[in-house]
C-alpha cells in the first residue's frame, strides 16, 4: 500500500471511530428525545393523505377494496350510512371480490368490466388482453408461478391466497402462503400487508400485525386503516383511532364512516369534522360507481339467492 493510500485509510478509520464514539456518548443522553423524534416522523408518514386508489385498466374508475363501496345507494348522512344497512341485509356479498387478477397479462379488472365483457359472450377470454382463460387448475397455477418468477406482486398475493385456502387444486400450505405474501408485501402490495396483518393478529402476534396494518394503510388500504382505528380505540388511544377512521372513511370505507358517526353521536367528534368527512366519503363512493358495477353486484346477489334457495 502506498503512503498516500495508507494515510487515507488511517484517516477514514479515525473519522469512523470518532463518529462511533460520539454516537455512543450521544445515545444515553438523548435516547428519549431520539425515540420521540422517530415516533413523530413515523406518525407524520402514517397519518398523511394516502395515495390514490389504482384504476381499473379498462373503465379507468378507482378500484374499491370492498365490493359494496361502489354500490349506487343514497349518500350517507349524520343519520345513517345506507351501505352499512345494505351490507347487513346482504351478508353474502362480503365474500365477493370487486376485482379479479388475470395472470395472462398481470392485470386486475373490476367486476363491472368483467360482467360487461362476459355478458357479450366472451366468458372464455381475458377482458383486457383477450387471451384464452378456459384452463385447468394446474394450468392456472402454472401461469401464476410464471408471474411470480417475474416478481409480480399481484401474482404472489393470489398464489399465496390459493395456498392459504387450498384453492385451485393446491394442497393447503399456510407457511408457503405467508412466504408469498411477505414477498408481495416487500414489493409494495397493500393487500399482502393486510393479509399478513390479519394472520399475525389471529395468531396473537400483535406487534407484527400492527406493523403490517400500518404498512397497508400507508399504501392506501382503507380496510387496514379501519382496523387500526378500531384497535387504537380499544387500546384507549381514542385520538389516534379517530384519525385512522377519518382517513378510511374519507377514502370511501363504509364501516369506518359508520363508526365515526357513532363517535359523533357520543360527542367524541365535532360537527365540522363529521360534515367534512361525510362530504369526502360520499365523493369517494361516487367516483367508484357505475352502471356496470351495479349490474355486477345485482348479478352476484341473484347467484347468492339461487345458491341459498
Amino acid at each position: 500500500m502506498s503512503v498516500s493510500r495508507h494515510a487515507s485509510h488511517v484517516w477514514s478509520s479515525s473519522i469512523a471511530m470518532s463518529i462511533a464514539r460520539r454516537t455512543i456518548d450521544h445515545w444515553p443522553k438523548h435516547k428519549k428525545e431520539c425515540k420521540l423524534h422517530a415516533a413523530e416522523l413515523h406518525d407524520e408518514a402514517l397519518f398523511k393523505d394516502p395515495p390514490a386508489k389504482e384504476d381499473c385498466p379498462i373503465c379507468f374508475l378507482p378500484m374499491p377494496y370492498e365490493l359494496l363501496s361502489c354500490m349506487s345507494l343514497p349518500p350517507a348522512t349524520t343519520s345513517s350510512v345506507p351501505i352499512v344497512d345494505f351490507a347487513k341485509a346482504n351478508e353474502g356479498l362480503a365474500q365477493v371480490d370487486m376485482e379479479e387478477y388475470y395472470s395472462c397479462c398481470g392485470k386486475s379488472i373490476c367486476g363491472g368490466c368483467m360482467h360487461s365483457f362476459f355478458e357479450s359472450r366472451n366468458d372464455e377470454k381475458c377482458p383486457f388482453c383477450k387471451s384464452e382463460i378456459d384452463k385447468t387448475d394446474g394450468e392456472s397455477v402454472e401461469d401464476l408461478m410464471k408471474r411470480v418468477e417475474a416478481n409480480d406482486a399481484g401474482a404472489m398475493y393470489i398464489l399465496g391466497s390459493n395456498y392459504y385456502h387450498g384453492n385451485e387444486g393446491l394442497q393447503q400450505d399456510r407457511e408457503r402462503a405467508m412466504e408469498l405474501w411477505t414477498r408481495a408485501a416487500k414489493l409494495g402490495s397493500s393487500k399482502a400487508h393486510y393479509q399478513l396483518g390479519c394472520t399475525y393478529g389471529e395468531g396473537g402476534e400483535l406487534k407484527k400485525s400492527k406493523f403490517h396494518y400500518e404498512a397497508a394503510a400507508m399504501a392506501g388500504n382503507e380496510k387496514a386503516r379501519c382496523n387500526l382505528g378500531n384497535l387504537e380505540g380499544k387500546s384507549g388511544n381514542v385520538g389516534r383511532g379517530l384519525k385512522h377512521l377519518k382517513i378510511a372513511a374519507s377514502a370511501g370505507h363504509h364501516q369506518a364512516m359508520h363508526n365515526l358517526l357513532v363517535a359523533f353521536r357520543t360527542g367524541m367528534v365535532n360537527r365540522a369534522a363529521i360534515d367534512s368527512t361525510l362530504t369526502a366519503y360520499n365523493t369517494s363512493c361516487a367516483k367508484m360507481r357505475s352502471e356496470a358495477r351495479d349490474a355486477f353486484i345485482r348479478f352476484k346477489m341473484r347467484r347468492i339467492e339461487r345458491n341459498n334457495a
